[in-house]
């Protein structure tokens, strides 16, 4: 990031398919091998409505990462591997917190990877219990209640 604050701003339609490549490249940085990646490609895939409903940080004409909520649920907050640990996605958490908060919401409903689990509870989010993947079968999802205020 070039100077500063981390900033978030809007996605774009005709970002759809860079952000779905930074979501399999995000997931591929905690260890999953091709297989998994695959089985794990569409619902990681973004629509051209999902991307503009999407929330990003860029530098420049790259893309660090993004947040999508819809309904009350965190649906997705990825993180280019070499922006993690730069502030982008606490940067996305705070936004995503904020967004909720100016749609009513108390709290965000988040099925988070396993890897992911602790950020989340750092950020005081709680375990709910678990929820089966949507990807891969016979799989378990941490399911997390993340207060926005």
């Amino acid at each position: 990031m070039t100077g500063g604050a981390v900033r978030v701003t809007d996605g774009r339609a005709d970002e759809a398919e860079r952000l779905s490549a930074l979501a399999l490249r995000s997931k591929r940085h905690w260890g999953y091998d091709s297989a998994f990646l695959e089985a794990c490609r569409a619902e990681l895939t973004l629509t051209p409505e999902q991307a503009t409903a999407a929330r990003v940080v860029r530098d420049g004409d790259d893309l660090l990462g993004f947040h999508l909520l819809d309904d009350g649920e965190l649906l997705m907050l990825f993180v280019e591997p070499a922006a993690i640990g730069r502030g982008v996605g606490r940067a996305l958490l705070d936004d995503a917190r904020r967004d909720a908060t100016g749609r009513g919401w108390a709290s965000l409903r988040v099925e988070s990877d396993p890897a992911a689990e602790g950020f989340y509870l750092a950020h005081g989010a709680r375990r709910m219990g678990s929820v089966p993947s949507g990807s891969v079968a016979g799989r378990e999802l941490p399911l997390l209640e993340l207060p926005v205020v």
